[in-house]
């Protein structure tokens, strides 16, 4: 029976994923064996001994102790992609509401009184303070071109926009789902300079920080919108205030308000809505119970933000799974002590990514206690685990 401990509401349908006949799910629970949060802040909490792994419903992982996690040997798991559309949506709403001063204009008219022939009268007189332009005439710069990014991308080449992305880390994945009109930007300068929107799908990091700067903004041709809906802290906020005050910049949509940016008429400052849709709260959910149920099941990782991905299919012997410091001789030392010990090893599968290495080994037969604490005190070994012969 595995126990997972649930910090905030997980959706029905991601907890549908782990069977009651196996995992005991609660918000106060004893000794868990993992941990599901969506934006409950971890870096304060005292996470127990027994918590083998840490699974976020939600892409981004700023709440969690990432490298304090990492140097216990426990995977944190993310859901990529899961909230994509939802993002894409906000992302797309913003650019039409910023393009046809929708939120100036609802504001003007909800303020209108008197009789209906009166706010007929001023309807059309004031209208024409509001006069927008069209999303066609437009070119979108993209920086980032992960799951979001490429369907942003791809939604807004759809509607008639002009589009350049930007991101030197692409995925193959992604490069094969990237609409053929998405040209490429060589440089964020570069991107900045042919686009009258730019839209940030990164995380944040500090070579991140700061990245949409005022030097970057002055690049931009005059009339611009800038979108976040990442990370506050990726924009300059000052620097977008003043190109807003300079009108050079006509609008700055984010989903991260603060105090300055809500007084700011040309601000439209959305309440973290990015995700917020019942269907990403679902697909979530379901990623990272599935994600949490193979590794603790079967020692498997996939979307994982600190461990490799690591899938190999299971015997009939023993599994276990070792977590490491990337150093030379590792599996050697571990398969020596299984040796001696008189295991065979059916199967092995070693995975890397910088200063950490996962290994999955399959057995023929068990393991005994004794062996297993032999390979726990190798230097370097950061967590096993012993997952006993399936049935």
């Amino acid at each position: 029976m595995f126990k997972i401990l649930t910090l905030n509401n997980i959706s029905v349908k991601g907890l549908q994923q782990l069977p009651r006949d196996n995992y005991e799910v609660a918000s106060e629970i004893t000794n868990p064996d993992a941990v599901m949060v969506r934006s409950f802040k971890m870096h304060d909490m005292e996470i127990p001994a027994t918590v083998a792994a840490i699974g976020r419903a939600g892409a981004g992982v700023n709440n969690i102790p990432v490298s304090k996690m990492t140097a216990r040997g426990v995977p944190v798991f993310n859901a990529p992609g899961a909230n994509a559309n939802a993002v894409k949506e906000l992302v797309l709403a913003g650019l039409l509401m910023a393009s046809r001063n929708i939120h100036a204009a609802m504001k003007f008219a909800g303020e209108l009184e008197g009789t209906d022939a009166e706010i007929s009268a001023a309807t059309e007189a004031g209208k024409k303070n509001f006069v927008g332009s069209e999303l066609p005439s437009k070119t979108l710069g993209v920086i980032g071109l992960g799951a979001i990014g490429v369907k942003v991308a791809n939604a807004a080449s759809s509607l008639g926009m002009k589009v350049v992305g930007y991101d030197p880390l692409i995925s193959v994945q992604s490069a094969w789902q990237l609409s053929r009109k998405v040209k490429e930007a060589v440089s964020l300068d570069h991107l900045f300079s042919q686009c009258d929107a730019i839209t940030v799908h990164v995380p944040l990091l500090d070579a991140t920080k700061g990245l949409v700067s005022a030097e970057r903004l002055a690049m931009m041709p005059s009339g611009g919108i800038v979108v976040n809906l990442a990370r506050g802290g990726i924009c300059d906020d000052a620097a977008v205030l003043a190109s807003l005050d300079a009108k050079k910049l006509h609008a700055y949509v984010i989903d991260f308000p603060t105090a300055a940016l809500l007084k700011h008429p040309k601000v439209l400052s959305f309440p973290h809505l990015g995700a917020s849709t019942d269907e990403a709260e679902e697909n979530c959910a379901v990623m990272v119970a599935d994600s949490l149920r193979d590794y603790l099941e079967d020692g498997t990782i996939r979307n994982s933000v600190n461990f490799p991905e690591a899938v190999m299919p299971r015997g009939q012997g023993t599994r276990i799974t070792i977590a490491n410091a990337n150093v030379p001789n590792m599996v050697g030392q571990i398969s020596t002590i299984l040796a001696s010990s008189g295991a065979n090893i059916a199967d092995l599968l070693n995975k890397s990514r910088g200063e950490i290495a996962y290994t999955i080994i399959d057995l023929d037969g068990d393991v005994d206690v004794a062996t297993l604490d032999s390979i726990r005190k190798i230097e370097g070994v950061l967590s096993l685990r012993h997952l006993p012969q399936t049935s």
